[in-house]
């Protein structure tokens, strides 16, 4: 179970970091990728976190779980409370809480959970080993 829970916080950590570089080099990257592979890298390390708090539930728990956290913050930036934009307009606030409802967030944020889960079968298996 250690073994497995240090390579799910490894995941969220590389994760995590090529996600945030995928901002600096966006300038070379295509316009369509800049769209959707941040956001889908944001759901890949909230998978992998779940995975890393959680890891004796199963795949399709984590999943959902993972799913229903981030719809939940796509979500709430329907609300533009005063006291909620102050805290997007920090770094780490923006980071985590976003800025502003897209339907296509709810889509990459599908495919990249989903990426975790498909990741998650065989790190499971490889980890029980």
């Amino acid at each position: 179970m250690k073994k497995r829970r240090m390579i799910y916080a490894v995941a969220t950590i590389l994760t995590m970091a090529s996600g945030l570089l995928t901002r600096k080099v966006a300038f070379v990257l295509p316009e369509w990728v800049n769209a959707y592979l941040g956001d889908g890298l944001w759901a890949l390390m909230v998978f992998f976190c779940c995975s890393c708090l959680f890891p004796k539930l199963s795949s399709l728990k984590r999943i959902i779980l993972a799913l229903i956290f981030c719809y939940l913050i796509e979500i709430s930036q329907l609300y533009q409370g005063e006291w909620l934009n102050q805290i997007r307009q920090t770094t780490l606030g923006g980071l985590v809480l976003g800025y502003g409802f897209l339907w296509s967030d709810l889509l990459s944020y599908t495919v990249g959970v989903l990426a975790g889960g498909i990741m998650s079968i065989k790190i499971d298996r490889h980890s029980q080993n």
